[in-house]
């Protein structure tokens, strides 16, 4: 059988997502208006005149008909315009800009906690495979997972916040730090470090464990399964057994060669579960007060503010689907089987 090139295969799982979208745009588009009541008059509080209310619908165009208002949002998502919230007339955009780097931030540093923590609990349990360290990772790995996140993050709060007081319970910084930090990127801790700003470093990075260590610890419940599967079942193949006989040492066997081959369906449930990060980032803003974009999205929701709403939630679907299609190309490049 001949090879697909990687080209060919990325352009073909490119063209195979784009209906995928399709599809979740117009749900979305759909789920928002087929909601009981006047989003207009219900996120503004239902006390403005009915003049107002129309002339706010006129100008986001609730006014025209389904079909118009269908392609204005599937035009309006192509330019990367995800519309002005209702009611506090901020562009989607900004709040992307702004909110969404912290969440970024989060997400980026909880990536890291769920993989040092489950590739190396997952490792030592398959590697000592029914003993009490196999028992205890397993244990450890279905509590983290089975935990909700804000459960998880009371108790951290409560325990290193409020009993020991060696963290921050909330927000991103101090406010003396958030007033005194120069924005570069709206990622403080990238920002405190081309700033050359170290005690900034230092307060965001106190505020930063708590809620990323929280969020990293339910998403490592998946790659503790996962590499203890992966890596009893690459000490049972065949050049093993070779390594071995050839006088190969054991600690030889497990880190260079089983270790590595089961760390390739890591690469695919990383991906997998950016949607468990964004989804858990919701509660874990809200529960540490983090000011990222599922902590709008939560006020939003209060307020019925379905234009914001319904942008947020379109922007993490495209975000997953983007997420999912580089790991699909990072597949392919790591093992060529996969294209054929």
């Amino acid at each position: 059988m001949t090879g697909t090139s990687l080209r060919t295969y990325l352009i073909t799982r490119i063209a195979l997502v784009l209906p995928m979208v399709f599809i979740l745009l117009t749900l979305v588009f759909l789920l928002m208006r087929v909601a009981p009541g006047n989003p207009i008059e219900a996120s503004l509080g239902g006390h403005v005149p009915q003049s107002a209310i129309k002339q706010i619908e006129h100008q986001l165009g609730f006014d025209k008909p389904l079909y118009t208002q269908y392609g204005n949002y599937l035009w309006d998502i192509a330019r990367g315009n995800f519309g002005t919230t209702i009611t506090d007339n901020r562009p989607l955009s900004q709040i992307i800009k702004q909110n969404g780097a912290a969440t970024l931030e989060l997400t980026f540093f909880a990536m890291i906690v769920a993989i040092v923590v489950g590739v190396f609990v997952g490792l030592v349990a398959g590697r000592f495979r029914d003993t009490w360290l196999d028992v205890g990772g397993r244990f450890f790995g279905i509590l983290v997972y089975a935990t909700p996140v804000f459960f998880l993050g009371l108790m951290a709060q409560l325990v290193f916040g409020v009993w020991l007081g060696w963290l921050p319970i909330s927000d991103q910084a101090s406010p003396l730090t958030a007033a005194l930090l120069k924005t570069h990127t709206n990622i403080y801790f990238l920002d405190a470090i081309i700033d050359g700003n170290w005690s900034a470093l230092w307060d965001i990075t106190k505020h930063l464990i708590l809620p990323a260590t929280t969020l990293g610890l339910v998403t490592a419940g998946v790659f503790i399964r996962l590499v203890r599967v992966n890596v009893i079942r690459t000490l049972r193949d065949d050049y093993i057994e070779a390594a071995r006989a050839r006088g190969i040492t054991e600690r030889r066997v497990v880190y260079n060669h089983a270790f590595k081959n089961a760390l390739v369906p890591v690469i695919t449930v990383v991906g997998l579960n950016l949607a468990l990060l964004l989804g858990g980032a919701v509660l874990t803003e809200t529960t540490f007060n983090w000011p990222g974009i599922g902590h709008e999205l939560v006020l939003y929701l209060e307020n019925r503010d379905y234009v914001a709403v319904q942008g947020i939630i379109v922007l993490f679907a495209l975000v997953v689907v983007a997420v999912s299609v580089l790991v699909d190309f990072l597949n392919a490049y790591v093992d060529p089987r996969i294209r054929y």
